[in-house]
């Protein structure tokens, strides 16, 4: 879906939302105020109030959301050197955002500034364990998983998000350091100039669940 005709469609829908809300708010007053005031009237707009708010709330959440991180789309736990895509450059078109990291010009910056808790993960397993588990739980979540090779440690997935259907683009790297493992992980929005923290919290959650399987 092009960007700006999402972006388009999420403003609409909201409006819509907003405009429900009032309406039922109106209607419940004059309910309220009517000499003749009838049950089944305050439940329609009750749940007029509700269908309202669920429509316009997601998208003020995420509008809220957005203004207390960085505006970036490329988000990634090693600055100095990032995992590659390969496979999925295939998908990816002229439209789409570049991958070379070279803008904002100061993307290391805002990452470290937005997310400074966000690195690689070290965990204490053989990497080929690592290796499997990770790409069970790629699959677990649902990613269109587009390259897996045993032999470099990469894998690379999209993931299709639930709110719009964006697709953003996934990296693992999987690799020995020392005696354990360190997994890295990138993830990076197809279109749009911020991506609302939705790339920083997909690699925070999939390495906590990685960190985690036993």
């Amino acid at each position: 879906m092009n960007y700006q005709v999402a972006l388009t469609i999420l403003i609409g829908g909201a409006a819509l939302g907003m405009m429900a809300i009032l309406s039922a708010i109106v209607s419940i007053l004059a309910i309220i105020t009517s000499v003749d005031t009838k049950v089944t009237g305050i439940l329609s707009a009750l749940v007029g109030l509700a269908l309202g708010l669920a429509v316009a709330a997601p998208v003020f959440l995420t509008i809220q959301a957005g203004y207390k991180v960085p505006r970036i789309h490329d988000i990634t736990t090693d600055l100095q050197n990032p995992p590659n895509f390969a496979a999925i450059l295939t998908l990816r078109t002229a439209e789409h955002n570049p991958l070379d990291r070279k803008a904002p010009a100061n993307l290391t910056e805002l990452q470290q500034a937005g997310y400074p808790d966000l690195g690689s993960l070290l965990i204490d397993k053989y990497p080929s364990q690592v290796f499997t588990e990770a790409v069970a739980l790629a699959k677990a979540r649902d990613w269109e998983i587009i390259a897996v090779s045993a032999e470099d440690g990469i894998i690379e997935a999209t993931d299709t998000t639930l709110f719009m259907g964006f697709k953003d683009d996934i990296v693992i790297r999987v690799a020995a350091e020392a005696d354990k493992t360190i997994v890295d992980m990138r993830s990076a929005s197809r279109i749009g100039i911020s991506d609302m923290g939705t790339n920083a919290t997909r690699i925070k959650a999939f390495l906590h669940e990685l960190n985690n399987v036993k």
